[in-house]
């Protein structure tokens, strides 16, 4: 496979991923988007498996990491796509771009890793910042958007939570195992959900939502996830670290040109801070390879 392509891949994976969330939620109850979402991704990833005869592991760590991840998956998906309903999309994409810093101060609590030094606090810091002022934005909307962007931030704090478990199990199955593993257990709570919400069966969709939901359960649960997993595996850690600053970047610009949706002054000095303290936080993983 092509390093660059793969690359470009994940951008572009990544950056249509929000716009597609929100899209699949047009017509569609949220439930029953992600249900369907990763009901395509359970059948592309089992028939990838087994096209391609990849090992499925069944041993205790495989499963711990099945169920670790199946249960983040679900709780980070169902808020993600709850609040994707009341925000801007390009918002979901500046939010997760917060996750390295979580996981950065959760791996040092859970993980015993070195505490962050003062260029990292410094990036958390800006970030915070960042995140203030995206919270008073106010174009935004009302209460319902308020409570949108807190439910993706708690989205945020469970798939790094979930990150630093996957870590702390250490499981080496191949991703697409793993992939097809998170997704047998993650499933059924997203069924649950479906019934527990009350939500009726989107018969009356548009096609628009319905060619979102396919494109999520494709791209975003599955080939996304394999590509990344190829992309580290080949290229710097500098080189990767790069698309969590690529990403938001082009999202809110998709937001604005595919969904209207408003840029103002104070969401765009938000989302820059946002990515300047990431871009700070990070620094050890691309300035000084940069510098070589």
């Amino acid at each position: 496979m092509n390093l660059v392509l793969a690359y470009l891949g994940i951008i572009l994976i990544w950056a249509t991923t929000p716009l597609a969330v929100q899209w699949s939620t047009q017509g569609v109850d949220f439930a029953w988007a992600v249900f369907l979402r990763m009901a395509i991704g359970l059948v592309v990833a089992g028939l990838l498996v087994v096209l391609a005869r990849i090992p499925f592991p069944f041993h205790a760590r495989a499963r711990r990491a099945y169920l670790v991840g199946g249960v983040g998956m679900f709780g980070g998906m169902i808020l993600t796509y709850w609040g994707a309903c009341r925000i801007h999309s390009g918002l979901i994409s500046v939010l997760f771009g917060l996750s390295p810093l979580m996981a950065g101060v959760m791996a040092w609590r859970w993980l015993g890793e070195p505490p962050p030094g003062a260029a990292k606090l410094g990036g958390i810091l800006l970030a915070l910042g960042g995140l203030g002022l995206i919270f008073l934005q106010g174009n935004l909307g009302d209460a319902t958007a308020l409570s949108g962007l807190l439910a993706v931030l708690l989205a945020v704090v469970v798939y790094s939570a979930t990150l630093i478990g996957l870590k702390k199990i250490a499981d080496d199955s191949p991703p697409l195992a793993t992939t097809l593993g998170t997704l047998a257990v993650a499933l059924p709570l997203f069924g649950l959900a479906c019934v527990a919400g009350g939500g009726a069966w989107p018969s009356s969709a548009p096609l628009r939502s319905w060619l979102a939901i396919g494109y999520l359960g494709v791209f975003g649960s599955v080939i996304g996830f394999a590509l990344y997993y190829y992309v580290i595996r080949h290229l710097p850690t500098a080189r990767v670290a790069l698309i969590t600053l690529i990403t938001p970047v082009l999202a809110l610009m998709l937001g604005h040109a595919f969904n209207g949706e408003a840029l103002g002054l104070r969401l765009v000095a938000g989302a820059g801070l946002v990515l300047l303290g990431l871009g700070l936080h990070q620094r050890d993983a691309w300035w000084r390879p940069a510098r070589r």
